[in-house]
């Protein structure tokens, strides 16, 4: 029998042909999830989603992410070996399968091509810098409040983002909660009159420079307290640390203006229309701090003295009205006149939920999120100015533009703080 060059038979390749053709002719069945039907999501609609350091506040964020029909959570780092199996668990439950993957160098991490964003809810001192790595690394970023240490930080933030083009959302919800838009819309809308004071709820200012007495070390591979530390002077291991008693303490947080402050001065800030600035002027008056917009608005920053409303409250005063409300949704609106205004609300301030929403939206459009790195930055710039008013117990004047303080050199010191090496914003 006589063959082609190739050395294959006319009867086999018509054999072949003939196979072939009957393959092509058998209906191909695509999987009604493949293509988004009955409420699945499409792999090509889907959100892979890393986390970086998830604790307590982290996991309940995730909980609510895991729920999100287009998220799929595929790896967690941590350098505690603990929370990197419960995130492992949360998530493998959630699925059904063993699938997440477990990391503790971030580097490794984020050189996965296929993960789109990351939560990010590590302590307060890897938050600024998390954020850049993440952003250079190509990832989309929700990062747990307060978005900075310093206002230096806030600024490298909001530059990286910027230049980087990613979607970021820092964790202050209250921006998606009913009844903080409500109190904000007042204000902006002149129902309240002229506005002329607005008050954010704070904590008492004060931290320490104390050090907890030295433990003995833990193995790498359970708690890398190298790594934990991160940016911020080093200091002998203590357990207590990490169990979240670090808080209080000056190297890895920033005070009770900051704590709470990165929340309500960033409310504040929204209802005077001030997202793109500062105020100008700060004063310390016991634990509280009275500052200046250059529109004669003043920010009142007070951990007394409040109604009742709930956590991290806010109070708008104009020249006609008054409203204050906080985290239980309740709220007071005087004169009785405005009380019409008044909406009953099922959200509260501790819920992210409508804020992850919104996050995954702009992920997918590429829109800018309410809690952006551009606003964050601003609100976060003000409770620091606050606080270094307060350590240096003397008013401050201060240039949005510039950020930094007029005529005084110690102020203006502490706008940043030396990290770590071989850690640098």
């Amino acid at each position: 029998m006589s063959q082609d060059r190739t050395g294959v038979s006319r009867r086999r390749f018509l054999k072949s042909a003939a196979a072939a053709s009957a393959a092509f002719s058998v209906p191909t069945i695509i999987p009604g999830s493949a293509l988004g039907k009955n409420g699945v999501v499409a792999p090509s609609e889907r959100i892979v989603m890393g986390g970086l350091g998830i604790g307590r506040r982290g996991g309940y964020d995730l909980g609510i992410f895991l729920e999100q029909p287009e998220v799929q959570f595929v790896a967690i780092c941590d350098v505690r070996q603990e929370r990197r199996m419960a995130v492992k668990q949360m998530a493998d439950d959630k699925y059904g399968n063993k699938d997440c993957d477990m990391y503790s160098d971030m580097f490794e991490f984020l050189a996965r091509n296929d993960i789109d964003a990351v939560l990010i809810a590590t302590g307060d001192r890897w938050h600024t810098l998390a954020s850049i790595i993440t952003a250079k690394a190509g990832k989309d970023i929700y990062c747990e409040k307060p978005c900075s240490m310093t206002i230096a930080e806030s600024r490298a933030l909001a530059d990286t983002i910027e230049r980087y083009g990613r979607v970021y959302q820092a964790g202050t919800q209250r921006r998606n909660i009913g009844n903080f838009q409500l109190a904000v819309e007042l204000a902006q809308s002149g129902k309240l009159g002229k506005l002329r004071t607005v008050h954010a709820n704070t904590q008492p200012p004060a931290t320490t420079h104390d050090w907890l007495p030295a433990e003995p070390e833990p193995p790498k591979d359970v708690v890398d307290w190298d790594r934990w530390l991160g940016p911020t002077p080093w200091r002998p291991y203590n357990s207590a640390y990490i169990r979240g008693r670090w808080r209080g303490h000056f190297d890895f947080h920033g005070g009770g203006i900051l704590e709470w402050g990165s929340y309500t001065i960033d409310i504040c800030q929204w209802a005077n229309q001030a997202d793109d600035t500062t105020p100008v002027y700060f004063e310390p008056q016991g634990n509280h701090v009275i500052a200046r917009y250059e529109n004669g608005v003043q920010l009142v920053m007070r951990d007394t003295g409040w109604l009742g409303m709930g956590t991290c409250s806010v109070r708008f005063e104009g020249d006609e009205g008054w409203v204050e409300t906080g985290d239980s949704g309740k709220m007071l609106i005087g004169p009785g006149s405005l009380r019409a205004e008044h909406r009953g609300f099922t959200d509260v301030g501790t819920d992210p939920t409508n804020h992850i929403r919104e996050f995954l939206r702009c992920v997918k459009s590429r829109g800018q999120t309410a809690a952006r790195a551009s606003v964050a930055a601003q609100s976060h710039v003000a409770a620091h100015a606050a606080y270094i008013a307060w350590q240096l117990d003397r008013p401050l004047t201060f240039d949005p533009v510039k950020e930094e303080f007029i005529g005084d050199e110690q102020a203006n010191r502490m706008r940043s703080r030396a990290m770590r090496e071989p850690w640098r914003i």
